[in-house]
């Protein structure tokens, strides 16, 4: 399965609750950090919600 990796680029301060919740659950706290992921429809799905926030290339 295809592998990708997903780095936060921008704050959560000011978004919503559900994107707040969305980052968490992907696992990423901080700025810069970076979390690798197997590329299922829930993963990517979640990474289309925040898509403003974060930053995704193929591992």
């Amino acid at each position: 399965m295809a592998k990708i990796r997903v780095k936060k680029v921008k704050s959560a301060i000011n978004r919503t609750k559900k994107q707040k919740l969305t980052l968490e659950a992907l696992g990423l706290r901080k700025i810069g950090q970076v979390v690798e992921h197997d590329a299922t429809p829930n993963i990517l799905g979640m990474v289309k919600k925040v898509e403003h926030l974060v930053s995704v290339e193929e591992a």
